[in-house]
């Protein structure tokens, strides 16, 4: 088996930092990020909360038989896997972009600790 590197890590300084936070491709990536995660960690905490919530106030309708013996209920929490798989999904792909865009930006700090 291959012995991996271990990336070298770098401190910057407090000026280094602020210096990197007005960046502008730097704040672009955070702005990207917070505009991808917070929608989609309301919408996880929503959709996985409805659950107990209907079951709590409409168990009427949940213990309802939908698909032969399977109450509204239980299709409901088997479709938290899938549901749970595709934000993964999604995740994963928006990642790629903002790990090249941290690439970059970590290459320009780099550049310019070295300079």
């Amino acid at each position: 088996m291959p012995v991996q590197q271990v990336p070298e890590h770098h401190h910057i300084t407090s000026e280094q930092w602020d210096e990197l936070a007005a960046d502008p491709e730097f704040r672009a990536l955070v702005r990207a990020r917070r505009v991808f995660v917070v929608p989609m960690m309301l919408f996880v905490t929503v959709f996985y909360l409805a659950l107990p919530i209907a079951a709590g106030f409409a168990p009427g309708i949940m213990s309802r038989p939908v698909l032969g013996s399977l109450t509204a209920a239980y299709l409901f929490a088997l479709a938290q896997f899938p549901v749970g798989w595709l934000v993964l999904a999604l995740y994963l792909r928006r990642s790629r972009g903002y790990d090249l865009t941290a690439a970059r930006c970590r290459k320009h700090e780099m550049e310019e600790i070295r300079g």
